[in-house]
């Protein structure tokens, strides 16, 4: 994972919860995620993170931000589960392919709010 010192440090010290957020609450690797997307250049379209139900369990999606990246599907405890997209073919990785039609329950938990350069 890149910026794993960042991302652990910044786990450490937010715990649960992104800011401006109500609902269920957003696990602290997720909100630390956030906060490293933030400090990326801004994306176009803009970047954001859904939250769904699947296979059983809250799972978080990154969309691809650009050409043949992948998209990155991450649990709770902010490891990489699978690439349900993007890529070369634009199908992703091929370990979770019926994430698409599986998946339930969408909620943004977050949307870059940066306008587009």
């Amino acid at each position: 994972m890149r910026h794993l010192g960042l991302v652990v440090l910044t786990v450490a010290l937010v715990g649960c919860g992104a800011p401006g957020q109500s609902g269920p609450s957003v696990p602290a690797a997720i909100t630390a995620l956030i906060h490293d997307m933030e400090t990326q250049p801004v994306r176009n379209p803009p970047a954001f993170v859904a939250r769904y139900d699947y296979a059983g369990r809250a799972v978080y999606y990154v969309p691809p931000h650009c050409c043949d990246f992948f998209g990155d599907l991450y649990d709770s405890s902010g490891v990489v589960i699978c690439h349900p997209d993007g890529g070369i073919a634009g199908h992703g990785d091929g370990r979770c392919p019926d994430f698409f039609n599986q998946r339930t329950n969408e909620t943004i938990i977050w949307r870059d709010p940066r306008p587009a350069s």
